[in-house]
């Protein structure tokens, strides 16, 4: 893996093509502005052929197709042993902890931002363009990130740990865009990705079952299954597999003397390697007032003071309104105007003044309503 070192041309822009639509076409608006786009093609999950889930080899052939109606070069280039090191290592440490993270986001910042924005300095560009779906503002203390026109498609979450000094070298074409019209510019492009299913799965691993695919790294460590008063209900297959507000999969049927109600989980216990389960919805050991961060990062100046926000603590989640206090450590606590279900350590907290995106955290600590023993 090699690049040529030459001096960065302000017309010339990199596209981390993936092989999808959203990107085809963040290289087509780009094209069109008359800039000097080329193509780049990652392929950072090592897979063996006899992989079914794999899917690098057809996304670079489609990847290749794009850049071939474009008229445009693709660079192909592998950086799995930096994801390896920098993304998964982290995700099976944390799962191994309990806790459940959120890889797209380190993704993001070591690679795609990271490592693939270096390459393309060495390949002489400018500027790295994605397909994301957000927004990249000029604001009075610098560049800005702010949610998508598309509020379903938006993906600001996902881009809130980037450093701002890499935004200020990023594109982001189709932040102005609806999803639809995304596509829509494809087909009339005649770009051969203009109706490809979009992907869902771990970035750059894929859409696959993720217990199996866990597994294969992580060893099975069995242990209770209990109810809040601390009685066993039953064996886990592992505090790893499991995250909080999950209702399938728990491996629990009927209970004598229970009533025939789904079972949630609701706490993992590391110390005991217990898994904590309840009925109903809205029990409230599902429900938490507040959290408590790891290092927050800033997008811009920190606050002196606390700030009203509003926050979501997964993707896809309606905004959330809650006081975001800034503590001296580096850390943030975030205190909600209306109790959150599910909030789950090791996820991300991330924080937005109207649409701008000011940062987020990992979350470390949740506090809930009510006590284990109270709510029994």
């Amino acid at each position: 893996m090699t690049a040529a070192h030459s001096p960065p041309a302000a017309s010339r822009v990199i596209v981390a093509l993936s092989g999808g639509v959203d990107s085809a076409v963040a290289a087509l608006l780009l094209k069109e502005q008359g800039l000097d786009v080329e193509g780049l093609f990652m392929s950072n999950w090592d897979e063996s052929a006899d992989d079914i889930w794999c899917t690098a080899a057809q996304d670079f052939q489609d990847a290749r197709a794009v850049a071939e109606r474009l008229g445009i070069p693709l660079h192909r280039v592998s950086f799995a042993a930096e994801y390896r090191a920098r993304v998964f290592e982290t995700f099976l440490a944390e799962h191994r902890a309990g806790r459940t993270p959120n890889p797209d986001v380190l993704c993001n910042r070591e690679i795609k931002f990271g490592v693939a924005l270096g390459y393309a300095r060495r390949l002489g560009a400018a500027r790295l363009a994605t397909g994301h779906y957000a927004r990249l503002v000029d604001g009075a203390g610098g560049i800005e990130l702010h949610k998508a026109r598309d509020a379903a498609k938006d993906q600001s979450y996902f881009l809130h740990a980037v450093a701002p000094g890499e935004l200020a070298e990023s594109l982001l074409p189709l932040g102005e865009l609806e999803k639809s019209a995304v596509r829509e510019r494809a087909r009339r492009a005649g770009l051969p990705v203009f109706d490809k299913p979009d992907s869902t799965g771990i970035c750059f691993i894929g859409e696959r079952p993720f217990r199996e695919f866990l597994g294969r790294y992580l060893p099975r460590a069995p242990g209770p299954i209990e109810s809040p008063d601390g009685e066993r209900l039953g064996t886990h297959q592992g505090l790893a597999f499991y995250t909080l507000g999950q209702r399938g999969g728990i491996g629990l049927g009927g209970c004598a003397g229970r009533a025939e109600q789904p079972w949630y989980v609701a706490v993992k216990d590391p110390a005991r390697n217990a898994l904590i389960v309840v009925q109903g919805h809205e029990h409230p050991l599902l429900w938490s007032t507040a959290l408590t961060t790891g290092r927050w990062h800033w997008l811009g100046a920190p606050p002196e003071a606390p700030v009203r926000c509003t926050v979501k603590v997964r993707y896809r989640q309606a905004d959330q309104r809650a006081l975001l206090t800034p503590r001296a450590d580096g850390t943030a606590h975030l205190e909600f105007a209306e109790p959150q279900r599910a909030v789950t350590p090791g996820q991300y907290a991330v924080a937005y003044d109207g649409d701008r995106c000011v940062g987020g955290g990992v979350i470390e600590v949740v506090a809930p309503p009510l006590s284990r023993s109270a709510a029994a």
